[in-house]
């Protein structure tokens, strides 16, 4: 990864864009205010922002002028992970800030959320709009005797009846938490029956690719099954009445209550998000208000630019933790384009019309969908007016060299691309976009700020260069306070403090190279050791998917009994595709050319899909589980796959074997 000279970046802001990204201007008041490093760039401020962790995140709540209804006594009275202690003594409310810009007269009429469907009509809610429903459903969940600390869940679409109802229940204090209407009742339940919901916000049905999907049947079983819910509540998605026993969604927002803040403490809880729960059940993390509130404040106001003239589209479900950051742009005072619908309907370019459509300024989307991208032919910047788009973002995996280049050739060549990795586990980045760094082909720019990111050998040792464990030795005010029904913490440290006790240990293959940027490689729990040289699967897909023939692709590597090490390639084959002797030597040749000889597969194989999480990551761990010969029951959460069905594939396979 080092080099001795280093390559040229594929884009380098120029001097205007530097001097008018807010990160600028932060750096330059925390230095006249707090101490911070006038000179050196994002580098310095970085260095700074971990090395004065308490002063940087007082700085960070002083620059967005967070309101604490009582002032904090400590920043950061323990600094102990797990178990970091924020802004102790302060109250504060997540809603009251996401709805600050409706105070002004001359944004009230301004567009707060500009929502789209499949048939492509953005349908725009102002910021007033906005809050007077946040205001009248709050009053309602009172009025139903929701108190803080309730958990009010979401059984939703990306809309903005999903939106309203996270603020509604922030507002009063309530703990929101949400999957998606293409989840079915055995996942929604392995998730909401842990939290015990009091209220369940529900639709009818959802619509995707073209076709309506009945979700009544599926709402029956949940409410049969969640024991806790007080109320259920209708939204009329696809026109059907509201079933006995539940309360209209229109009546509950008819109101013009003012909202009503309740002031919390600042580690009081936000929400509930899930890990996949691939291989049991779902870790059910819990993320607080003051936590969420600074951490999206500085990512999104500060890492991605973001503000009031900002449009802000991130393609996602409310079934991924990006659907909560994207709700955290109302923080920033952007307008937030919500999406329902399939990312390639009616045709693979559809998300580059909603940007068009929307006017967006940012764009987030999966690296995923920029390579099928890629592959489909397809030319954003000539069959859309993407002017407004000043930058593109990909997370979910790591966008491959190729996807950094068709983005540059092909949407702008002054295009920001900013690949970005994190986890639902903090719900925000640990390292990607800086307005005021160039983008290196393959990289992600930088690690974020207050995060002392780093790459660990086995022994503990810091790695520059070289592959090792992607490390955080400071605490992030988002990590989470506690899973749910974790009572002694045990779970919750399994996670993530086993490994290196006192840091926070990913999960991810990482370099740090020798400028600062990052490179992430894929999950270290799924990694291939051939050898004894280990290597992330990320590094393979890029290289395979490459090749017109084939459309996805999962890689597995094996310890066997024997001492031996089998590291099979599963393919899905591109429509008209056969895999013959021909391409298998193809493959071959390339994995043997753009990686290395160690990286060539034992045996190419042809699958007929490779199943994935229902946020769409490749599930490796539990294929790998199936192939050791572990029980389906015991390598898998069949709830968490989004085709159940491929899993047997490699079962009948591994048994093969044997």
């Amino acid at each position: 990864m080092t080099s001795a000279t280093p390559p040229e970046p594929l884009w380098t802001p120029g001097p205007e864009r530097i001097a008018a990204a807010r990160i600028t201007a932060f750096q330059a008041w925390a230095a006249e205010h707090h101490g911070a490093p006038a000179e050196g760039g994002y580098p310095a401020l970085h260095s700074w922002s971990v090395d004065e962790l308490d002063t940087f995140w007082q700085a960070v709540a002083e620059w967005f002028d967070v309101r604490f209804s009582t002032p904090y006594e400590s920043v950061l009275a323990d600094r102990s992970m797990p178990g970091a202690r924020w802004f102790t003594g302060a109250t504060l409310n997540y809603a009251e800030h996401a709805l600050r810009a409706a105070e002004d007269p001359a944004r009230a009429g301004e567009p707060a959320l500009i929502c789209v469907d499949e048939t492509h009509q953005p349908v725009p809610v102002t910021w007033a709009e906005l809050r007077r429903q946040v205001g009248a459903l709050a009053a309602e969940l009172r009025a139903l005797g929701v108190r803080p600390g309730d958990r009010v869940s979401g059984y939703l679409p990306n809309i903005a009846e999903a939106a309203v109802a996270l603020l509604a229940t922030a507002a009063v204090g309530g703990v929101w938490t949400s999957c998606a209407p293409d989840f079915g009742a055995r996942s929604v339940l392995d998730r909401f029956q842990q939290v015990e919901p009091v209220v369940l916000f529900t639709v009818d049905g959802y619509r995707y690719g073209g076709k309506e999907h009945d979700r009544r049947e599926t709402v029956a079983e949940l409410r049969a099954e969640l024991p806790s819910l007080r109320a259920v509540v209708h939204i009329p998605l696809l026109g059907t009445p509201a079933p006995e026993g539940t309360l209209a969604w229109p009546e509950l927002v008819a109101g013009d209550a003012e909202p009503v803040f309740e002031q919390v403490p600042f580690e009081h809880p936000l929400w509930v998000l899930y890990s996949s729960g691939t291989t049991g059940l779902p870790k059910a993390i819990v993320q607080s208000q003051g936590g969420i509130l600074l951490e999206h404040l500085k990512q999104l106001g500060l890492h991605s630019d973001l503000g009031p003239q900002d449009r802000f589209f991130w393609f996602t479900s409310t079934g991924w933790m990006m659907w909560n950051l994207l709700v955290s742009g109302l923080l920033t005072g952007s307008t937030v384009v919500l999406y329902d619908g399939s990312p390639g309907y009616p045709d693979t370019g559809a998300q580059w019309r909603i940007a068009e459509l929307t006017k967006a300024t940012l764009y987030g989307t999966s690296a995923a969908y920029v390579m099928a991208c890629r592959k489909a032919g397809v030319h954003p910047s000539r069959d859309y007016d993407l002017s407004a788009v000043k930058c593109v973002a990909t997370t979910g995996s790591p966008l491959p060299p190729d996807g950094f280049r068709w983005l540059h050739d092909e949407v702008a060549e002054d295009l920001w691309i900013a690949s970005v990795s994190g986890g639902t586990d903090v719900c925000s980045c640990f390292a990607g976009a800086v307005a005021t760094l160039p983008v290196h082909i393959g990289e992600l720019q930088a690690p974020s700020l207050g995060t002392d990111l780093q790459s660990w050998d086995p022994s503990g040792k810091p790695l520059v260069g070289e592959v090792g464990e992607l490390i955080v030795t400071n605490p992030m005010p988002s990590m989470p306070i506690h899973f749910w029904n974790d009572p002694d913490g045990s779970r919750y440290r399994e996670s993530y403090f086993e490994m290196f006790p006192g840091v926070w240990r990913h999960g991810d293959w990482i370099t740090i190279t020798d400028r600062g940027s990052v490179v992430i490689h894929g999950r270290s729990d799924s990694t291939l050791n051939r050898q004894g040289v280990r290597m992330g699967s990320a590094d393979i897909y890029e290289a395979v998917e490459r090749l017109p023939e084939i459309k996805e692709s999962l890689v597995i590597g094996l310890e066997e009994p024997n001492g031996g090490y089998w590291m099979p390639l599963f393919v899905h084959l591109a429509p008209g595709t056969t895999l013959d002797d021909a391409l298998r030597a193809r493959i071959k040749a390339t994995i043997r050319e753009e990686l290395s000889p160690r990286h060539v597969p034992d045996e190419i194989i042809e699958v007929p899909a490779v199943p994935h999480t229902l946020t769409g990551k490749r599930i490796e761990v539990p294929v790998k589980r199936l192939l050791q010969g572990t029980p389906m029951d015991k390598a898998v959460n069949i709830g968490s796959v989004d085709r159940p069905e491929l899993l047997a594939f490699y079962e009948e396979l591994a048994r093969s074997r044997r």
